[in-house]
């Protein structure tokens, strides 16, 4: 995993240059955009496939297994060709022309008995920012529903709330990832980097090196502790208590930056009150985290000259996900430590675009530029460049798993899912799929016949990241061009295509009137001009020439912000914001019938549901079953044998997943992965309690118990 000098410099990129068909593109996975070159050598029987990284600032020529191994999903003989609708239960091939009339029909027909609001729309995160931008117009002009809302809600919602409340802008880092060596301690809170965004890893290793202090904070034992000098194991769903002890250890002892503290943020006297009436001793107990550890890690912290602060979903998928990050950003601040070299925060994007698709018009309260639908001024500007009048963009909806509520309610009547499996990512799966079946219309725009796809009435093909044109914005905030590499086949379109072709059987044409996915994004330039998020600065021929360009770039000239809050913060007047945090218990706790913590995550090879690397035979040969950890202890208690099958269940369902006996989990947890669906999905069994702020559900916790299936025969 070096990091390559520069393309020409790499020998095998230039033998295999001359070789057959050569694709430059990047990693369709998680957020750090990982530039690679796939090399397709035509045989005579069948063709083979040499992929190959490139350099780029971000990854520095690294590849992980999973983006090694990318093509093979969308190569992939299971990929949907043509629309097909059912009928009588089966799916059957339909034209393009029948499709779009099967909308038109059904979604008019839906308007007119329930009123446009009875029509939702689904999206995703690994959407490019032009189909984001324009699922998110196509919802509010073509449809005039409210009811719009993604997957992305499930992944950084916590962290862009907290961020957004405590320094004004919310993106991922708020520096670059060069900063990452230069930083003397870093804590990893609720991230696994070592599984989830591996290529990264080489930053935190290069940071040991320089004698950086590495603390992590995870209930199990992961390739990313392993690097850490002090693992602190908190119990599932308590990390904002752990971070009141640290906070109050960095107070008392005297590690905060009062200059700081009193001449950029806001609420300093509050927390201190707060603190004063913190128990490390109770902190300790509540946590299960021993009190020296919590000392020894408030003193790393509050002494370093430097320091960076990561979130991800341990932290942020929890009920009270939203405050838990709130006050790691209390720790950040009160130090000082943010808005120069080798400081910050980051949390870590987990979708390819988490970054870009909550910043133009896919969440339910948001217009493009991270602009508010509920602000007048936004709702006009946005109005102007769209061409229609401000009160004719409807209201703010609501979030993901509420929009599933509003299905089981039939208040929303008809979906339309476009790159997201809700069936399997959302929690209370079963409850999900009670309500998808109440509908009187589904869609589902994807590359494969997916959980969700099987219960569609009409299925549409979208291109692969190797055909697919666009801009995806890293978790750096660097937007990046991803050029089409490959040509669409059979009956395959674009998701920008198919939602222009919708939108012209509804009859709103002269809104959508796009023939490239360039066109798409210059208008997006101009929505975003003067938001938070502005791309207005950014173009195609830019990308291509400076390899990304950082967020927020308002002018054609202007480099782009590497590095937020050098001088001031994003609030009104300049100051970040400080918040006394309680400590919060998880939403379900633990009892007789159900005396376990169950917890949830990612293995390296697989990415979300499921759905691209279980298509990947090389990943699901690494990977090919769900699985339960469980302490050996534990295992013993509950009579569960290494490598058997158990039934694992709480109040709103059951699984069955493998157990994998282990010493690298806390006794009183279970861990199971996500990227599995039907009896292996673990959403079936999680808590479907929201964080009152940002609505993200606690995946992370929740109260389960676990039987050798034999037992429950």
């Amino acid at each position: 995993m070096k990091p390559l000098k520069a393309l020409t410099d790499n020998p095998e990129i230039e033998a295999a240059a001359g070789h057959d068909h050569v694709m430059d593109t990047q990693c369709p996975f998680c957020s750090v955009q990982c530039k690679m070159q796939i090399v397709e050598h035509f045989g005579k029987e069948r063709n083979t496939y040499t992929v190959l990284p490139k350099p780029n600032a971000a990854s520095e020529g690294r590849l992980c297994i999973k983006g090694m191994n990318a093509y093979q999903h969308a190569l992939s003989g299971e990929r949907l060709s043509f629309p097909m609708a059912k009928v009588n239960g089966e799916f059957v091939r339909v034209s393009w022309e029948e499709a779009y009339r099967l909308i038109q029909s059904n979604f008019t027909q839906t308007e007119q008995r329930y009123g446009s609001n009875a029509i939702g729309v689904y999206g995703g995160g690994s959407l490019t920012n032009e189909s984001a931008y324009l699922l998110g117009k196509f919802a509010r002009v073509a449809l005039r529903t409210k009811y719009i809302d993604y997957n992305g809600r499930f992944c950084m919602s916590a962290a862009a709330s907290a961020g957004n409340k405590a320094f004004g802008m919310d993106r991922g880092l708020t520096n670059q990832l060069s900063d990452i060596p230069l930083a003397r301690c870093i804590i990893l809170a609720g991230t696994n980097i070592a599984e989830c965004q591996p290529t990264l890893m080489p930053y935190f290793t290069r940071a040991k090196e320089n004698g950086a202090f590495i603390i992590a904070i995870d209930p199990r034992n992961t390739g990313t502790t392993e690097l850490a000098d002090l693992h602190l194991k908190v119990k599932p769903g308590m990390d904002a208590a752990l971070v009141n002890g640290m906070l109050k250890v960095i107070v008392d002892d005297g590690y905060v930056d009062e200059a700081f503290a009193k001449e950029r943020t806001k609420g300093f006297s509050e927390l201190k009150e707060h603190l004063a009436s913190v128990d490390l001793n109770d902190i300790a107990e509540i946590t299960g985290v021993p009190l020296e550890q919590i000392r020894g890690a408030a003193e790393a912290f509050g002494k370093a000259a430097t320091g960076m602060v990561f979130t991800a979903r341990g932290v942020e998928q929890q009920t009270d996900g939203y405050m838990a990050v709130r006050n790691f950003l209390n720790m950040v601040l009160i130090t000082g430590k943010i808005g120069k070299e080798g400081c910050g925060y980051g949390a870590i994007t987990g979708q390819g675009n988490g970054q870009g698709g909550r910043e133009h018009g896919q969440k339910a309260d948001q217009l493009p530029g991270y602009r508010l639908i509920e602000n007048p001024a936004d709702r006009a500007y946005i109005a102007e460049v769209w061409g229609v009048l401000p009160d004719e963009l409807p209201e703010k909806g609501v979030s993901a798993y509420e929009m599933m509520e509003k299905i089981h309610e039939e208040e929303i009547r008809a979906l339309f899912v476009m790159g997201s499996n809700p069936i399997v990512s959302n929690p209370n799966a079963n409850f999900v799929e009670e309500g998808l079946r109440k509908l009187e219309f589904l869609v589902v725009a994807d590359m494969f016949l997916s959980e969700t796809a099987r219960m569609a009435d009409l299925i549409l093909p979208t291109s692969s990241y190797l055909e697919n044109e666009g801009t995806l914005t890293n978790l750096e905030g660097r937007v990046l061009l991803r050029e089409a590499s490959r040509e669409v086949t059979d009956e395959v379109k674009h998701d920008w295509e198919i939602l222009c072709g919708i939108a012209e059987a509804l009859g709103k044409e002269w809104y959508f009137s796009y023939t490239a996915a360039e066109q798409i994004f210059e208008e997006l330039r101009v929505a975003s001009r003067g938001g938070i998020a502005d791309y207005y600065g950014i173009t195609y021929d830019r990308l291509r020439k400076e390899e990304g360009v950082y967020w927020p770039c308002p002018s054609l000239d202007h480099p782009g912000e590497k590095r937020l809050f050098e001088t001031a913060f994003a609030h009104p007047g300049g100051k970040a914001e400080l918040v006394a945090v309680e400590n919060h218990f998880p939403a379900e706790q633990v009892s007789g019938e159900f005396p376990l913590y169950l917890t949830t995550g990612r293995v390296l090879s697989h990415y979300l549901t499921g759905v691209q690397t279980r298509r990947s035979h090389t990943l699901a040969a690494r990977s090919f079953e769900s699985f339960m950890e469980i302490h050996p202890k534990t295992a013993q208690k509950y009579r569960i044998e290494d490598g058997s099958l158990i039934k694992l269940e709480s109040k709103r369902g059951s699984i069955v997943v493998r157990s994998k006996v282990t010493r690298e989990i806390r006794e009183d947890t279970v861990f199971v992965p996500m990227h599995w669906g039907d009896i292996q999905n673990v959403n079936k069994i999680t808590n479907q309690a929201l964080d009152p702020t940002c609505k993200m559900p606690g995946f992370k916790v929740c109260a389960v118990n676990a039987k050798p299936l034999v037992e429950s025969m």
